[in-house]
């Protein structure tokens, strides 16, 4: 694998990412537990889509097939998406969102701020905008996280069945591959075993002012980055890119 193709790769992992989690978390548009959450949440998953549209249109001038940013968001199949498994997940109900955002947001906060150092100028300056929106993604998760963990006996329930749920999913953002390999070496991207430990003490940290156990010895999924997904994905991916599948050549 050289360069070139292995750069395109990290490109799509990282807009794929941020594309399936934004289109899962605008379904909470009209259904918020309160206005202010509704606001919240949906310009979160717009943050997050104009991520995608970034990265994406990047990973289509890298590769140079003449492909934008929306024939890779709804022209490839659902094997060729390398989003981790963890935001391709059912919103469930309040707490479950809360703390799969949360997950997201402190690992994207530790991947930009090392990626804003990345020798592709274009990749760190990507990151460097995207950081500034994710820092606010993590603080709200966080406060929401701290409060519903700390709060009454149900949200507590709510957010440890949550934890339960989700937990499994989280080992897969750091997982690396040879992709992985040859942008660190050029410099490009950064070690995800380094942010590992950072990421999990800044976890252990919330959970204990939310008054939440620390799982252990829980199985981790992985093999996104191989396409291979939960059955959720398709389901997103059929709602996403109905539009422009059926209708091609219509103009906006």
């Amino acid at each position: 694998m050289n360069k070139q193709e292995a750069l395109f790769d990290y490109l799509v992992r990282l807009g794929d990412t941020s594309l399936i989690a934004g289109q899962r978390l605008s379904e909470w548009c009209g259904h918020g537990p309160i206005l202010e959450e509704d606001i919240a949440l949906t310009n979160i998953s717009l943050d997050l889509i104009g991520q995608a549209r970034q990265f994406l249109t990047y990973a289509g001038e890298v590769e140079g097939r003449g492909r934008d940013e929306d024939a890779l968001a709804y022209h490839r199949d659902v094997w060729e998406f390398k989003n981790v498994k963890l935001i391709e997940q059912p919103n469930g109900d309040f707490a479950q969102t809360i703390l799969k955002q949360y997950f997201l947001s402190t690992f994207n906060c530790l991947l930009y701020g090392a990626l804003s150092h990345s020798k592709d100028e274009t990749l760190a300056a990507i990151a460097a905008k995207s950081l500034k929106e994710v820092l606010y993604h993590k603080r709200h998760s966080a406060e929401w996280l701290k409060r519903l963990g700390d709060g009454t006996a149900e949200s507590k329930q709510r957010m440890e069945f949550a934890l339960e749920e989700l937990w499994t999913y989280t080992g897969e953002l750091f997982e690396m591959t040879e992709v992985d390999k040859v942008l660190v070496e050029e410099g490009i991207a950064c070690d995800l075993n380094e942010l590992y430990m950072r990421w999990l003490n800044e976890v252990e940290e919330i959970f204990e002012e939310a008054t939440l156990d620390m799982p252990k010895d829980v199985f981790m999924a992985s093999g996104s980055r191989k396409g291979l997904h939960t059955e959720h994905l398709g389901f997103i991916l059929a709602e996403m890119q109905f539009l422009p599948r059926a209708y091609p050549d219509a103009k906006w």
